[in-house]
């Protein structure tokens, strides 16, 4: 085999590892994703669970559906594309085994010419004869370097055979390896489209039940609206309340204030969870109606669906400035981060009284769960007057 021809081969070999190192890197963040998808899945069938012990069709059955749903579909393309990951692995093992192919082709046939030429070679002369035919001694000594170097040279070209022998078994054992990886991913791949598929038609199923529904709907949707309107007139008071406050406070209070209002502002994006488990069922702001069409809900917070009797939690250190009984939110409780403001609804009992300063993840209550087997916490983040979107709070999930 020429020097060039086995240095692009290793060029070969250490392109394809570099290249395999950055995919491991990218086939971790898919199994990541898959652990993530696959903890999605078992809360959300925890949680639907409680729901369907009532043994009647409810949006909070819905909601859990749906997260279930999107968990699945979540997983499936994360096997998709570790599949597509795979199939990227083996073309490009496969190129490295057709040139292992070619080059010990090439080797080969390399080394029968050697033998051959050798036995030609041979044929009429003894190495001796070969040697001692010499004219001169300094063409003697030629003679036998050269004898030497052929020698060695047949041995090089054996070794090489070998290892590019040793090499090609390898690669060829890794393609295997990886096409078993494969077959396994296809595997619960298909598992995984069947129980989406099964998902799907109960989803179907739940939201046919629902419509007949409406006027039930209806009635818990205008109920929920004054709920919202009672709670913001509630939040809205403190607030004016504080503001007027402040104006009396000393400029070493307010700069206190000031940086307690910093330190929450700093940690956007980083905020502990109310809950343990659970997934948002309601974002913030407007979106439709998950089974009325034409109608548009408008959601000052967010409401985590969660585990019946899960403790709530207080997102960040804080001040229990308010705790009030809120007709449709049940018991409220509103933390103070200086100019921001965490409210938490739903609450079945509260642990804290009005005045308590809180850390982040103490359990400041429990949360109810209504009389259609769902338990969720409804969720709110304000910067004095302005409804902010807790989901932009909150670490992901």
């Amino acid at each position: 085999m020429s020097v060039n021809s086995w240095c692009k081969a290793l060029g070969l070999l250490l392109l394809i590892f570099s290249t395999s190192l950055h995919a491991q890197k990218t086939k971790s963040q898919l199994e990541q994703e898959k652990r993530e998808n696959l903890s999605k899945i078992a809360e959300a069938e925890k949680i639907l669970s409680d729901t369907e012990s009532e043994k009647k069709a409810t949006l909070g059955q819905l909601r859990a559906l749906n997260q279930q749903i999107a968990a699945r579909e979540g997983l499936i393309s994360s096997l998709n594309q570790e599949i597509s990951l795979l199939d990227g692995e083996i073309s490009d093992l496969n190129i490295i085994v057709r040139a292992l192919q070619a080059d010990l082709k090439r080797l080969k046939e390399e080394y029968a010419a050697m033998i051959y030429s050798s036995y030609k070679a041979n044929q009429g002369y003894s190495k001796l004869t070969f040697l001692f035919s010499a004219r001169t001694f300094n063409q003697l000594f030629m003679r036998l370097k050269y004898l030497e170097q052929y020698a060695d040279a047949r041995k090089i070209q054996v070794r090489q055979i070998e290892e590019v022998s040793r090499e090609l078994e390898d690669q060829r054992g890794k393609v295997e390896i990886k096409r078993a990886e494969q077959r396994t991913l296809l595997d619960q791949q298909l598992a995984e489209n069947r129980k989406l598929i099964r998902l799907k038609s109960k989803q179907s199923n739940l939201v046919q039940e629902l419509t007949k529904k409406e006027k039930e709907l209806q009635k818990e949707l205008a109920n929920r609206k004054k709920a919202v309107e009672r709670l913001d007139n509630l939040i809205a008071e403190i607030v004016r309340k504080e503001l007027e406050r402040s104006k009396t406070l000393s400029s070493s209070a307010i700069a206190d204030e000031e940086e307690v209002s910093a330190s929450f502002e700093a940690n956007k994006n980083k905020l502990a969870w109310p809950v343990s488990s659970g997934f948002i069922s309601s974002k913030f702001g407007k979106h439709p109606h998950p089974v009325m069409k034409g109608i548009i809900q408008d959601n000052p917070g967010v409401d985590i669906q969660t585990q019946k009797g899960e403790q709530v939690k207080s997102v960040y250190d804080g001040k229990v400035i308010q705790i009030a009984y809120v007709p449709g939110m049940y018991n409220v409780v509103i933390l103070q981060h200086g100019e921001y403001y965490t409210v938490y609804s739903r609450l079945r009992e509260v642990n804290v009284k009005k005045g308590n300063v809180v850390k982040k993840d103490q359990a400041i209550g429990s949360v109810h769960t209504d009389k259609d087997g769902v338990s969720e916490v409804h969720f709110e983040v304000w910067k004095n007057y302005a409804k902010l979107d807790p989901e932009k709070w909150l670490s992901p999930k």
